[in-house]
């Protein structure tokens, strides 16, 4: 666990940008980005849920008989430790990153990000590396549940088509087929859908369509906007 600021009253100084947006929409890499060119560390939440779901898998492999309680024992072996650019998600004190971005937590993440006390877990987490540290945050309810004050928040969206190219380049190294990108649509069409209720847009965040935007385009919007407000009275920036 990440040890508290011990002074209450330096709390909520650091600056914090949240990102969201739906799946494939870039946000954890466009996190990373803006991260490094304001000099401040990343934190990607849905690192948390990945963690938690690798800890499940080694206790018990057939996630049908996940309880909440039984998840959230297995995520006591998680910490979020603090690097040099960004927080690292750890599972029994050791780095899992191939683990976390394999296929069989790929395929139960979801059981584990919609169980509330887990969320509540990783929200904890989230903002208590916050308390330390100037962060970019990306994930889901960033925004509206985890940093509602929050000084500046995004949400990216894409067309569904040109978020599935996306994800079918990065994924393959190659350009897809048109149906292979069909194919992609339609799964990240359905995701969206079950992951609406936590794919909200706060009222005050401000929305950046990437569908026609190169990444370094929109990264460079989210860094002239942050740089706006760490320049304001009350945010420590760093």
């Amino acid at each position: 666990m990440i040890s508290p600021v011990s002074d209450a009253a330096e709390r909520g100084r650091h600056l914090v940008v949240a990102i969201d947006g739906p799946a494939a929409s870039g946000k954890s890499s466009t996190a990373q980005w803006v991260a490094s060119e304001l000099g401040v560390r990343h934190v990607d939440s849905g690192a948390l849920y990945r963690a938690a779901t690798a800890s499940a898998l080694r206790r018990e492999s057939e996630s049908a008989l996940w309880t909440e309680d039984f998840v959230l024992s297995a995520a006591a072996d998680v910490t979020l430790v603090p690097g040099d650019t960004t927080f690292h998600a750890r599972l029994a004190g050791a780095s899992i990153e191939a683990e976390l971005r394999g296929s069989d937590v790929t395929s139960r993440v979801f059981l584990v990000a919609k169980m509330p006390r887990v969320r509540a877990w990783v929200s904890a987490l989230v903002q208590q590396a916050a308390e330390g540290y100037a962060v970019v945050v990306d994930g889901r309810d960033i925004g509206t549940v985890v940093f509602p004050q929050a000084r500046l928040k995004i949400f990216l969206v894409a067309d569904a088509r040109e978020r599935a190219k996306r994800r079918l380049i990065q994924r393959l190294e190659r350009q897809p087929s048109e149906t292979e990108v069909a194919a992609e649509t339609t799964a990240l069409v359905h995701r969206d859908a079950k992951d609406e209720s936590q794919t909200q847009q706060a009222v005050d965040a401000v929305l950046i369509d990437t569908t026609y935007l190169t990444q370094e385009e929109q990264v460079q919007r989210i860094v002239a906007l942050a740089r706006q407000v760490g320049r304001s009275p009350g945010v420590d920036a760093g």
